[in-house]
């Protein structure tokens, strides 16, 4: 859905207020309107917080978001990625300044699953999500897609 309107307060309800509640209607979301086929087989692999945000909010809400996401649809969790530097703040930033800014650094904290959902809460210019798929390919994922909860559209 769009970034916009009560997609972007649920987003920030999560993500910046601490109500975690939200994660589980942004998972029935998800799994609702994913497209066919999409789930099937893989393993839910959230895009792993900066340690520095997870440590300041209390919790990584892309990490809440996957967990219920698993916990509605029966599939399994995984964690393989982890971030290896912390990345400068994006929030209000316009496209060509987040897509001038240095990319996540993404490792492998533990060998991927053979097919991987990347689960996000918003997919912006999708700079993260190919460094967390780059990161995943490269450890031995054969196959890596990505559901985020909304998308921006940047001017």
């Amino acid at each position: 859905m769009a970034y916009a309107g009560p997609a972007r307060a649920l987003v920030g309800a999560l993500k910046f207020h601490g109500r975690l509640p939200a994660a589980g209607l942004m998972a029935a979301q998800l799994a609702a309107t994913a497209p066919p086929g999409l789930l099937d087989g893989a393993t839910l692999v959230p895009v792993p917080a900066d340690r520095g945000r997870r440590r300041a909010r209390g919790f990584d809400h892309a990490d809440r978001l996957a967990r219920a996401l698993a916990r509605r649809t029966g599939l399994p969790l995984a964690q393989p990625l982890r971030r290896t530097g912390a990345r400068s703040r994006q929030v209000g930033a316009g496209r060509s300044a987040r897509l001038a800014a240095a990319p996540a650094a993404v490792g492998l904290r533990a060998a991927p699953p053979a097919t991987v959902v990347l689960v996000d809460d918003v997919h912006t210019t999708g700079a993260t999500l190919e460094a967390c798929a780059r990161a995943l390919r490269q450890g031995g994922a054969l196959r890596v897609v990505a559901l985020a909860y909304a998308r921006t559209v940047l001017g």
